[in-house]
């Protein structure tokens, strides 16, 4: 039987707006059937800043690793981009060592190196099939509202940027890097702290009506990258008074239209810059160190607003362990990582002062 799936990128102020991918089944309750190796019928995702070209290859490598079987799949896009790097390019670049015509490096090659792996190893024929887009296909229509509602999302920071691997890569690798936001899980999969399965966990799937959908914050298991990030709080243990948070939020959102282009693939690449990484790296969450003191005065929100956070009245002491340790990141360097953030306590204390965690939430203070 031949899978068929439709996919699409949208960038929101191409480019370097906010992005989102997408891919969904035509067939609905796929998930789990022959071929399908993917919760529900459809998946999505995005990041704060990237381009349409990086979100319609994105949701073409996606679509490639949800359905791995042996059956014809037939990828239906309206990016003839995407499908020349997928079936006609790519061929000449790996013979110039993925320089473009203009002797220069590849844009996007992590993403197009990718889809090629992908498509060499599938054992089932794939077959790309443009569709005009905004035409009334019933798959196009959906897999676009999929990526823009993602995209919408990432900018109001509803929603952390989710992406495959090569395609941080290849975003972080663009002139497009500059204030991107990686979340904690994002960088933990490019550090290798975390699995490919682990970090798709949980996000495409399906209500019990039938009806596919892509999973919001509110009905999925929160990622890593949400549980490090929430608000911190202060433990309401029964004899700590006054614990109650106020949180006031002052957010804008200013209107962008949507741009597609499909422009010249010999747009120079510019590499992100060793400090950056560095930069990067220091203020992740997976690179804590020993030592971290909760530390809970007011802190600045996204929005420029401040978290009034009351006192409990107790103090902690003593030596923490982080997991995973600075040392297992590829950029750790030797030097202790300075972190700030606080721990989120639940359990009973003892009479003595006492308290044993287990694998306690540490949540990252921004700014």
């Amino acid at each position: 039987m031949t899978i068929t799936v439709s996919t699409d990128g949208s960038a929101l102020g191409n480019p370097n707006g906010p992005m989102g991918w997408a891919w969904a089944d035509h067939t609905p309750h796929a998930g789990g059937q022959p071929g399908h190796e993917h919760p529900g019928d459809c998946d999505a995702g995005g990041a704060t800043n990237g381009t349409n070209q990086i979100g319609e290859l994105c949701a073409v490598l996606e679509a490639l690793r949800a359905h791995p079987g042996s059956e014809p799949l037939v990828i239906e896009t309206d990016s003839q981009y995407a499908i020349n790097c997928s079936t006609k390019w790519v061929h000449g670049w790996k013979r110039n060592g993925w320089k473009n015509s203009q002797k220069k490096p590849v844009k996007n090659a992590a993403l197009i190196k990718a889809i090629d792996a992908e498509l060499s190893k599938r054992a089932g024929s794939v077959k790309f099939v443009w569709v005009k887009g905004h035409a009334g296909n019933a798959g196009n229509e959906k897999v676009d509202e999929l990526a823009r509602t993602y995209a919408a999302d990432c900018r109001s920071k509803a929603r952390d940027g989710y992406l495959p691997k090569e395609g941080w890569q290849s975003l972080m690798s663009s002139e497009y890097a500059d204030g991107l936001d990686v979340p904690g899980d994002a960088q933990m999969l490019l550090d290798g702290a975390i699995s490919d399965a682990d970090y798709h966990l949980g996000r495409g799937s399906q209500d019990d009506d039938g009806e596919s959908r892509h999973a919001t914050n509110h009905d999925r298991r929160p990622s890593l990258a949400e549980m490090l990030t929430e608000p911190e709080g202060v433990p309401d243990y029964p004899f700590a008074e006054n614990t109650d948070d106020t949180i006031n939020t002052a957010t804008t959102d200013t209107a962008t239209t949507d741009s597609s282009p499909e422009a010249d693939e010999a747009t120079a690449v510019t590499a992100r810059t060793a400090d950056d990484a560095n930069r990067t790296a220091n203020e992740s969450p997976q690179t804590a160190g020993h030592g971290a003191t909760p530390d809970p005065s007011p802190t600045p929100t996204s929005g420029g607003a401040t978290a009034q956070r009351s006192r409990s009245g107790l103090t902690v002491s003593g030596t923490l362990r982080f997991s995973p340790p600075p040392a297992s990141s590829p950029t750790y360097n030797g030097s202790p990582r300075f972190i700030r953030g606080v721990i989120e306590v639940e359990g009973y204390v003892q009479g003595d002062g006492t308290l044993t965690l287990d694998e306690a939430v540490f949540r990252v203070r921004r700014g």
